[in-house]
């Protein structure tokens, strides 16, 4: 089998399965594209350094025209294509289409003519954002042949502002998972350690950016998934409040939960991307029309008078000592900055919020299901299953199946997000891990996928994010620190609703202080890829 989607020898389709000649011809339009040199030479030459740029040092060599669009594209393709194969973490790469965007964009700068900072900045998209033109999976082969015909709502703010969409991010199937490891297009491989997971359901978006095979990225957030994979690749990753960024034209996993966020290499990179994707949509029923703000400039304010909050119950539970220590330093770096460090508490979710978690996958996958239940994976399968018996059997104890279970989740869901902001009274900010523990093995992780019953996943428990998305408010996951065996280590900041710039404030100034977003995984092209063990066999 392949090591990964972007394999550019060809095969007739005999000498294969379906899958396999999927991912050897994902990207197969970008296969025309010429290079002065190999990947395997460009990943280990100058190209290589422009490819690990940052979006602000990239936008600032594109403005005083140091580098061209085009050079910084093709930085970062020649860089995928080689390491693509040891993470897995894209599905397709789209070469043709992010060069011919990158030549317009360079043909507007001769004239001097910028779209705003993002301009000629190449971003990964997680594979359930639709893109027009370009197949969008859900890391399924339910879509594997899915192409939408217009730009989730989302990418077309990002391409207005000049950003470069550069390829579609591997995610665990459909987003209903916390690993990365069940999908259709094979586990995604943390840069940091190839055999751990990069956990989910944005691990393509947090390995490609780790792997500095993109610029920058974005990922989608229903129970922590692009903080969760921001903290185990050691990357920064922002779950904004909900309704802030439209979720309009992205492939659900729970609306009432779903959120889109920019994930990067640094906080002010962030803050960058967010500028751009905020905005109003009529079209999308969570959209809020909330007075646009510029975060990079909000991310500068001081953070000397800030009162942070720790809520200690039940977040610092059950913390492997490597994840407290680091954490309880990085608290320690906080109190010097800000005014006052005090304990707080934070209410927990509702009592019906499985009704939303139940009804709203029901209300997508279930006419899926009956169609192609055999284009579900596994692990999938499982869970729909257990979800349509929850909401159909009346004998089960838990069961979810009246109406009114879903409108009693819904209106404490909105009660809820009402009232969050009464716990930051006397606090502006509170800070907590992102992750209880450190990644599990991807064979761990399949493990306990092929052996549960009922939908088996990583447990969401070891994570501290899923509380975030039912307050709707903005959190954010940056690098802390790393264990002994140099895997990395995730801070959460949150703040009331509509506090991105407070929360980017202390973020950045807490980044600048340390110097962990420094680091980066020790990669080369003759890196051994650890086997893959399932079931039936290694593959």
């Amino acid at each position: 089998m392949p090591d990964g989607p972007i394999e550019r020898e060809m095969q007739q389709p005999g000498e294969m399965n379906r899958r396999d000649f999927i991912l050897r011809t994902a990207g197969a339009a970008a296969v025309a594209v010429s290079t002065v040199q190999s990947p395997v030479a460009a990943a280990t030459t100058g190209s290589d350094d422009l490819a690990k740029l940052t979006v602000a040092e990239a936008s600032r060599k594109i403005h005083s025209g140091e580098i061209s669009c085009t050079e910084l594209t093709r930085a970062c393709i020649d860089r995928a294509q080689v390491y693509n194969t040891k993470v897995n973490a894209f599905i397709t790469l789209m070469h043709q289409e992010a060069l011919a965007q990158a030549e317009q964009l360079d043909a507007e700068a001769k004239k001097g003519k910028f779209l705003g900072p993002l301009h000629g900045i190449p971003l990964a998209l997680k594979d359930n954002i639709d893109t027009a033109g370009t197949r969008t999976t859900g890391g399924s082969a339910v879509f594997e042949d899915r192409v939408p015909d217009e730009d989730a709502f989302v990418v077309r703010r990002l391409k207005a502002s000049g950003a470069i969409i550069l390829a579609k991010a591997n995610l665990q199937e459909f987003a209903m998972g916390s690993t990365s490891v069940s999908t259709y297009f094979r586990p995604v491989r943390n840069p940091w350690a190839l055999d751990r997971i990069s956990a989910g359901s944005s691990g393509g978006s947090a390995a490609s950016l780790i792997a500095d095979m993109t610029i920058g990225a974005l990922g989608t957030d229903t129970g922590g998934s692009v903080r969760m994979p921001a903290a185990y690749c050691g990357i920064v990753g922002l779950k904004p409040t909900y309704g802030l960024v439209s979720i309009g034209g992205i492939i659900p996993r729970t609306y009432s939960l779903d959120h889109c966020g920019p994930m990067t290499k640094t906080v002010e990179d962030n803050a960058m991307l967010l500028n751009a994707m905020t905005g109003y949509d009529k079209y999308d029923v969570a959209s809020v029309d909330h007075p646009r703000e510029d975060y990079v400039a909000a991310m500068k304010q001081p953070v000397g008078s800030m009162r942070l909050g720790i809520p200690r119950a039940p977040f610092f539970d059950f913390l492997d000592p490597e994840t407290e220590k680091a954490v309880n330093e990085a608290i320690t770096v906080l109190a010097s900055l800000t005014k006052s460090v005090n304990d707080m508490y934070l209410p927990p979710p509702g009592k019906y919020s499985r009704a939303y978690f139940d009804g709203e996958i029901e209300a997508f996958h279930w006419e899926w299901y009956q169609r192609k239940a055999g284009s579900y994976s596994l692990n999938q399968r499982r869970t729909i299953e257990a979800v349509h018996k929850r909401l159909n059997d009346t004998d089960t104890e838990n069961c979810s199946s009246r109406v009114v279970d879903y409108i009693n989740a819904q209106w404490e869901l909105q009660r809820l997000r009402k009232t969050i902001d009464d716990s930051f009274e006397k606090f502006d900010l509170v800070a907590l891990p992102t992750m209880r523990v450190l990644p599990s093995t991807i064979n761990e992780a399949l493990a306990r996928e092929e052996n549960a019953g009922g939908g088996g996943r990583e447990p969401f428990e070891s994570s501290n994010c899923v509380p975030f998305n039912t307050f709707g408010i903005p959190a954010i996951s940056l690098p802390c620190g790393f264990s002994a065996g140099g895997l990395p280590i995730g801070l959460m900041i949150a703040g009331p609703r509509f506090s991105e710039g407070r929360v980017f404030a202390l973020a950045n100034a807490y980044e600048k202080a340390t110097e962990w977003h420094k680091r980066r995984p020790k990669l080369s092209p003759d890196m051994n890829v650890p086997p893959i063990k399932r079931k039936d066999g290694e593959s």
